[in-house]
């Protein structure tokens, strides 16, 4: 019995190490497992329209600085040319008004280089032709000297005159006269 007892221990002892032992799978091929490859290719279209809309971003942003720069030197151009230097009558010298002006338009112009300018002289209708035309020319010069003298490049203007060719304002009163007698600028900008 006792032989019994020994085998009965040991089958059960057997058992026992066999039901707690782990078992381990068998090995079979392993295989990587691979994303599909629409996974993978919506990753990369993803990226794709992520960068293109960044371009896009920059590319807006750029144009919104350009238009704002645009617009400055539009105002820019708007101001030189709506402002105009104002003579007494039969004269050319530079009133302290006008050198006022001048020493804003210089202001203007020094900030931008890029500004072309034309500096046209007007006269109201007194004088003959060839008097205003001289005295026209006298005053558009008069006007580049002092911008020159102020720092711009003569190379950035030129000058014309009008004479009593183009009036501001029609009439034969001392204020429609007064208003003729001046020079105005237009304005280019350079490439």
């Amino acid at each position: 019995m006792k032989k019994i007892q020994l085998v009965l221990v040991t089958a059960l002892v057997t058992v026992a190490l066999l039901a707690c032992a782990k078992k381990e799978e068998p090995v079979v091929n392993p295989t990587v497992k691979e994303a599909p490859a629409t996974t993978k290719n919506m990753s990369s279209a993803d990226s794709a329209a992520a960068a293109e809309r960044e371009r896009l971003e920059a590319e807006r942003l750029a144009a919104e600085r350009l238009e704002a720069d645009r617009a400055k030197v539009e105002a820019m151009i708007n101001k030189i040319m709506s402002d105009e230097v104002y003579f007494d009558f039969d004269h050319s010298e530079l009133t302290a008004s006008a050198k006022d002006l001048l020493t804003q338009v210089g202001d203007i112009l020094l900030k931008e280089p890029r500004f072309l300018i034309t500096v046209g002289g007007h006269t109201d209708e007194r004088g003959t032709e060839d008097y205003n035309m001289t005295l026209g020319s006298k005053r558009s010069q008069k006007v580049k000297d002092f911008l020159v003298a102020y720092g711009i490049s003569g190379d950035r203007m030129e000058t014309i005159s009008y004479g009593e060719e183009k009036p501001k304002v029609d009439g034969q009163t001392e204020d429609a006269f007064a208003q003729n007698r001046r020079a105005n600028f237009k304005v280019s900008v350079k490439k």
